[in-house]
Parts: C-alpha cells; sequence; structure tokens
C-alpha cells in the first residue's frame, strides 16, 4: 500500500512541474497504457499512470472555470453569495464569492455575454465598503473582472498558483455604482462558513478588549487573519506556527479527549447495547469532522480526520491496522479529494511530520518515559522537517525544540480545550465563557511574553538560500539514516550528508561584474544590484496597508532566498508609496548599513543620507554615480534620485519617476555620459517620461518597464513604446515578464524573464 500510494503520490507530482497540460490526444493514450499495465498487473507502474492522468483531468477542468480573455476588464452584474470568512483591512474587504447557479448562472447584467462564461468562483475585494459583509449573504455587484495574474519572483509568493489551488477563477473589485445590494442572509445552520461567521462575531464581542482575540480565533475557528505580522515572526522564528492554527495534533487531541470521556461515560450508564469502544470511537469521529470543519477543512486537518476514520475503524471491527497503511489511505483519499493539494507546503510538511514520528518510534524496544518521548518528538519533527523549511521558507528555528516542548503542552492540554469549552458554552452564557477566556487570555499573553525572549535569541533562527534539488534529495537518505535505531552502524554519516543544506554558498558576481533584478512589484519599482561583496536595493515597491507592504511579502524573500543578509545602500529615489512603502518592513526585515534617498524627512527615524548630483563611490571595480537631483524641480517626481551604475561591460540607469524637465536636464548636463547598455523605463513607462532625446543620449539596448498588470494608468504608453522602438532597443515590461534578471559575466549580457524560465501550466501566459 505505502508504494502504490507513493506512485500514484509521483504521477500527481509529475504533472504539476509541467509548463503545459497535454491534449485530450495524449489523455487518450495515457488510458490506453493505464488499461495496459492494469492487464499486465503491474500495480505500482498502474498507480503512477492513474495519478498522472487524475492530475490532468483536474487540472484541465480547473483551467476550464477561469474567465474568458475576451471578458478581463468588463464590467458586469452578478448575483452571488459569499462563500467563507472575509479579510477585513483599513481599506477594503476581500472575499470569495460563488457566483449563484451552475455554470455561472444569476448573472443579472450584460445580456451579451453568455452566464458560463462567467467562472463559478470570483475572489472580490470592495474598496471602502459602506456595509458590512458577512459569510452566508447573498449579494447583487457591479463589478469590474480580471483574469488572474499575480507578481512572480525568486522566492516570492505565487498568488496565481494559490488561486488555482482554491479554485478561483478570477478577481474582481465592486464598483460604487449601481450601489451593491444585500438580498439576504443564509441560516446560521446552512453551511459550515455561516456558522464560523456566526461563531467569530460572537467571539469579537465577547472577548473585544482582548489582546488574544487573534490567537483564541485562530486556535477555535481556523481564523487567522487577526494574528499581527510581528505575533507571526515570533512563531516563525521559534518553529511554533503550526501550534497557533487548527492542525492535525489538535484534531487528534480533541478526538482522544471525546474517546476517553465517552467511553468512561457510556460504560457508567450500563446501557451496554452498543460498546463502549464503538459508541466512543463514532463520537470522536465526529467531532473530530467538525472541528476540521471549522478550521475549513485544511491539508493537516484532512489529513488527520482520514488517519482518525481508519484508526477507528479498526477499533469498532477490532482489527489492527499497520501506522504506515493508515498514512497512505490518508494520501491516497488527499489526493483524489484534492491533487493540487501537493502545491501547498503544508501538505508536505503535514504528511512528512507524522511519517518521521511513525518511524522514530515505532518498532523500538524498550520504554521510555512520557518527557523523555516529548523532547524525542520534537527532536524528530525539528531535524526531520529542516530540508523542506529551508525549501519552501528559507528558514529553520534553532530554538525550536525548547519553544514547543513549553508550548505544545500548554496549547495542546490547556488552551485549547479551555477555548473550546468557553466557546461551547458561549452561546448559553457569556458571562461565565468570559471568565473561561480571560483565564484563556492570560495564558496566551504569558506564552506569547515566552516566545518573544525567545525569539530575541541571538541565532534563534537562521536563513539560508533556497537549497537545491540535489542538496534536498542528499539530505533524505541523511534523516532516515540519522533517525534509525541505536546500532546501525555509520550513522554519522547522516551529518555528512545534511552539509549541502547548510554550506550553500550564494552565487554572487565576479569582480568587476553585476547582477540586476527587476522584481516584480506591480505598479512600483524596486531594483536588485549585486556586486561581488556589496549588495544594494534601490526602491522597495508600495504599502497597501499596515499589515501588507512589498518590502516585506516581495523584496524580503527575495533576498532571502538568494541567500543575502545584509543591505550595504538602500535607495529610496522618493517619495511617492510605490517606491518608499515597503522601507521600513526591508529595514525591520535586514540589516541596513546606509540609506540613501531624496527625501530624508520621510525617513528620520533611521537617519539616511540625502542624494545629491556628483556622489559616487566603487564597489568591486564597479562605479556608482548619483546624476540627480542637483536643483530644485517643480515636482516630487523630478526629485528622484538618478543611479548610474558602470562596469567594463557598460552601464545601467535607474531613473526613479524623472519627467520630462529631469531628462532634458540631464541630457543638458550629462550629454553622451548618460549612454548605458539598460535603463530602467522612467515614471513606469508614462508618456510624461522617457523623451525622444533623452532616449538619443541614452542609447539604451534594454529597457525594463517596471508597471503593474492593466494598470489603472495605462503605462505604459504606447507613444513612449514607439520612442524605444525608434532607438532600436529591445523593451520587457515586469507585467508581462515577471522578475527580470540581467547578468553581466565574461563581457556578456543574459536576459531573463521568470514567466519564461519558471512559468506553469496554471500561469497567465
Amino acid at each position: 500500500m505505502v508504494v502504490s500510494a507513493l506512485s500514484f503520490l509521483a504521477g500527481i507530482l509529475l504533472v504539476q512541474q509541467l509548463s503545459a497540460l497535454p491534449n485530450i490526444g495524449w489523455l487518450i493514450v495515457g488510458g490506453a497504457v493505464a488499461g495496459i499495465i492494469a492487464w499486465l498487473r503491474y500495480w505500482r507502474w498502474l498507480f503512477f499512470v492513474l495519478g498522472v492522468l487524475w492530475a490532468i483531468l483536474f487540472a484541465l477542468y480547473r483551467l476550464s472555470d477561469r474567465l474568458p480573455e475576451h471578458l478581463d476588464g468588463t464590467e458586469i452584474q452578478v448575483t452571488g453569495i459569499v462563500n467563507d470568512l472575509p479579510e477585513q483591512d483599513e481599506k477594503r474587504v476581500r472575499f470569495d464569492f460563488i457566483v449563484a447557479g451552475p455554470a455561472g448562472a444569476g448573472i443579472v447584467g450584460s445580456p451579451a455575454e453568455p452566464a458560463q462564461h462567467l467562472p463559478t468562483k470570483l475572489r472580490i475585494s470592495w474598496y471602502y465598503p459602506d456595509q458590512v459583509v458577512k459569510a452566508g449573504q447573498q449579494w447583487v455587484f457591479t463589478v469590474k473582472l480580471k483574469r488572474i495574474h499575480g507578481n512572480i519572483n525568486p522566492g516570492g509568493f505565487d498568488y496565481e498558483r494559490w488561486l488555482f489551488t482554491e479554485g478561483i477563477g478570477a478577481t474582481a473589485y465592486v464598483r460604487p455604482s449601481p450601489r451593491p445590494v444585500l438580498l439576504g442572509q443564509d441560516s446560521a445552520w446552512s453551511s459550515i462558513s455561516v456558522w464560523r461567521q456566526h461563531i467569530t462575531d460572537q467571539l469579537s464581542k465577547t472577548l473585544a478588549d482582548s489582546p488574544s482575540l487573534g490567537l483564541i480565533k485562530a486556535l477555535t475557528i481556523g481564523d487567522g487573519s487577526r494574528i499581527s505580522p510581528s505575533q507571526w515572526d515570533v512563531f516563525r522564528k521559534t518553529g511554533t506556527t503550526h501550534l497557533v492554527v487548527i492542525s492535525g495534533s489538535h484534531i487528534g487531541l480533541i478526538a482522544g479527549l471525546v474517546y476517553f470521556l465517552v467511553l468512561k461515560l457510556w460504560a457508567w450508564t450500563g446501557w451496554l447495547k452498543q460498546s463502549p469502544q464503538k459508541v466512543a470511537a463514532i463520537m470522536a469521529v465526529l467531532v473530530a469532522i467538525f472541528y476540521s470543519g471549522l478550521a475549513g477543512f485544511s491539508v493537516p486537518t484532512q489529513r488527520s480526520v482520514i488517519m482518525l476514520m481508519i484508526a477507528m475503524t479498526a477499533i469498532i471491527l477490532q482489527r489492527n491496522s499497520r501506522p504506515f497503511n493508515t498514512v497512505s489511505i490518508a494520501l491516497v483519499a488527499v489526493l483524489l479529494f484534492d491533487p493540487l493539494a501537493v502545491l501547498a507546503a503544508g501538505f508536505w510538511l503535514s504528511f512528512l511530520a507524522v511519517s518521521l514520528i511513525i518511524y522514530a518510534v515505532s518498532g523500538r524496544l524498550g520504554k521510555i518515559g512520557s518527557f523523555s518521548a516529548g523532547i524525542k518528538l520534537h527532536w524528530v519533527t525539528a531535524v526531520g522537517l529542516s530540508p523542506l523549511l529551508l525549501l519552501f521558507f528559507q528558514q529553520v528555528s534553532l530554538i525550536s525544540p525548547l519553544a514547543n516542548l513549553i508550548a505544545v503542552p500548554v496549547i495542546s492540554f490547556l488552551v485549547v480545550p479551555l477555548a473550546l469549552l468557553a466557546m461551547s458554552i458561549m452561546f448559553i452564557s457569556a458571562a461565565l465563557a468570559g471568565k473561561l477566556f480571560f483565564l484563556v487570555d492570560f495564558v496566551l499573553q504569558s506564552l506569547e511574553w515566552l516566545l518573544v525572549h525567545l525569539a530575541d535569541i541571538p541565532w534563534a533562527s537562521i536563513n539560508q538560500p533556497q537549497p537545491s534539488s540535489g542538496a534536498i534529495f542528499f539530505a533524505i537518505p541523511g534523516i532516515v539514516l540519522l533517525l534509525a535505531p541505536v546500532g546501525i552502524p555509520a550513522r554519522w554519516l547522516s551529518l555528512v550528508m545534511f552539509l549541502p543544506l547548510i554550506f550553500t554558498e550564494a552565487k554572487q558576481p565576479e569582480t568587476g561584474e553585476t547582477k540586476l533584478t527587476l522584481l516584480d512589484v506591480g505598479q512600483g519599482l524596486s531594483v536588485v544590484v549585486q556586486t561581488a561583496h556589496h549588495l544594494l536595493v534601490y526602491d522597495t515597491g508600495a504599502k497597501f496597508s499596515e499589515h501588507s507592504d512589498l518590502g516585506k511579502s516581495v523584496v524580503l524573500p527575495f533576498l532571502h532566498a538568494q541567500g543575502l543578509d545584509k543591505i550595504d545602500l538602500l535607495v529610496i529615489s522618493h517619495g511617492d508609496n510605490d517606491h518608499i512603502g515597503g522601507a521600513a518592513s526591508l529595514m525591520r526585515g535586514m540589516d541596513t548599513e546606509q540609506v540613501l534617498t531624496s527625501v530624508p524627512k520621510q525617513l528620520l527615524a533611521y537617519a539616511p543620507i540625502e542624494c545629491t548630483a556628483g556622489q559616487s563611490w566603487l564597489w568591486d571595480d564597479v562605479k556608482f554615480t548619483i546624476l540627480s537631483p542637483q536643483q530644485e524641480f517643480v515636482s516630487e517626481n523630478d526629485k528622484s534620485c538618478v543611479l548610474k551604475i558602470q562596469s567594463k561591460q557598460g552601464g545601467v540607469l535607474l531613473t526613479g519617476d524623472i519627467e520630462a524637465a529631469t531628462e532634458a536636464w540631464l541630457v543638458k548636463t550629462y550629454g553622451a555620459e548618460l549612454k548605458t547598455k539598460v535603463l530602467i523605463a522612467p515614471h513606469h513607462g508614462s508618456k510624461t517620461s522617457s523623451t525622444a532625446g533623452f532616449l538619443q543620449a541614452v542609447q539604451p539596448e534594454y529597457v525594463l518597464i517596471p508597471a503593474g498588470f492593466h494598470n489603472q494608468f495605462g503605462h505604459p504608453h504606447h507613444d513612449v513604446l514607439a520612442r524605444y522602438q525608434q532607438v532600436h532597443a529591445q523593451w520587457l515590461n515586469s507585467a508581462d515578464s515577471g522578475a527580470i534578471t540581467i547578468n553581466v559575466k565574461n563581457n556578456a549580457w543574459s536576459v531573463q524573464k521568470m514567466r519564461d524560465t519558471e512559468s506553469k501550466y496554471w500561469h497567465d501566459q
């Protein structure tokens, strides 16, 4: 069973590496191959082929439910229901919206467009809403539709992949006119999402002033949206993130508690027509399913519920089940329900953690105490999961075993049972529930205080470059050998197998060479420039809310993925949000030696240097020169720091948001000195920039345009693109290319577009 399950997994995983899906002809061929293999009884290969076919069919179905290109950017009126808990911040509310009726029926506007063209599920944003949005509400909205498209950067979050795995076929935002209409509200018993909304509303009332409201919501209904970024950072550094969401361990704990209580109570009643074990097993499964539903049936809870059902069925039927067979059945069941689960880090971490624990404790001689067993389990999971943590997050917590040794019993045996008990009686006696929640709040605040101090310990966590696939495959047998029973010869070799994970040296340019990456930050700008021993970041993208900015979500993950741990110079070209918005998060997340900017008053806390024309420095035989500003220009854009980078192979010109006035001044002041190989398009390709005279002076071979996909400003302007063609420059737009990397090496310039090198079948082509 184990080999068959792994073969099925391998087939599904293979499909996720494809940049395009096979056509229907290949599916017919695959079906014929599966039939031949079944006839020959090569069952392991059959499971592999079935995995491939199932993954392709499921992916084709999902892709067929996407917004057609001809509807991109259109406005349309839709009616439907809010599917799950909305996410609210200072500016907007976001929610999943199920269009009423099958295949998009329920459209009440735009009769010229067939109803079946609209995806079943939309991801809607409503900016500055004047009404409260809740799960289960039925609405009529006029929305502007957008095809699935997200930023693509090395080390960054793949938004398109996430939308694809969630079954969301398009994004949209609400138009203010005509005014949205609330049609009604489903009853509290109509769906699990409505019940979750009812619970979260009551928790907000009962715990209105509690600092731990976000954590309590996460532990009771799986809603982590109220946990602050600083709290998530502490949990990551201490390796306790799994404890603050409903995980498999929480499901098992509650199910075990219910099983024990029902077993004792049923035996106490003396009514033994049904055996206590059978009744207790059924009740444990029902409670586990309900608790998993509160978490939205995430992959870890799915795995836990399926494994629990298998274990409880064995009790009812009085059968023994092998642990790895139980895990294998759960694995196949999860993949049959959703083969795209393999694209989520939680899938791998969940199943690997359980497999490691089973491998480490099964078939061992002798008994150890519960305290020693707890230490062993935390050590096993901390070491065994480290390769995957480096692969997915480029970070591993060294303090995790100690932090979990303290936090696991506190959360599992005290906080979660008390919080669920308080939640259960909250609708009956708010006063009694409030007292229980007060105790939960006190415990959580005390635990958080301890975790904050643990996270502040030097080397509490380490950041490493993303390991290669070779390093991961080399580490897997190392884990198996390290966790093998005592007495297995040459266990020390496992430490050698871990070395490629630890000693991963990031590839840096040679002396005199540069590497430039224009990050895909939408309608904004962020450029990372690397020399042999130095790092410069030019602008940081936009800030969207107190908890969301591109410095944290794009720039920092990119730097960590590259194995970089210090910024030698951060240049903030000017004060517009789309250039300076992510600066604070970036400087909090990584040591920054110096800040150079034209708006020092906005960064007083960081003691910046004001950039002025004439400043220059030499890094690793590469010259950096500030060309502007020198004088006061009328607009804020024209005050942008203009930076020229010059190496033996050619130059790069970073221009911020300068417009025609500054361009004319630069041409007058520097003339032929402006000539460079690569130009970062001024002001995102706006028609007020990239004047003909300026382009004639620069004579770029490549123009990189930092623009947002279908942005409201129409950047880059078609007149500007025509001017680029007139000077025979090749232009690339980050909206179409994703992150763009230019390597200058051995007198050769190589240009890489991430949508070309890393594109998968679910990405917008």
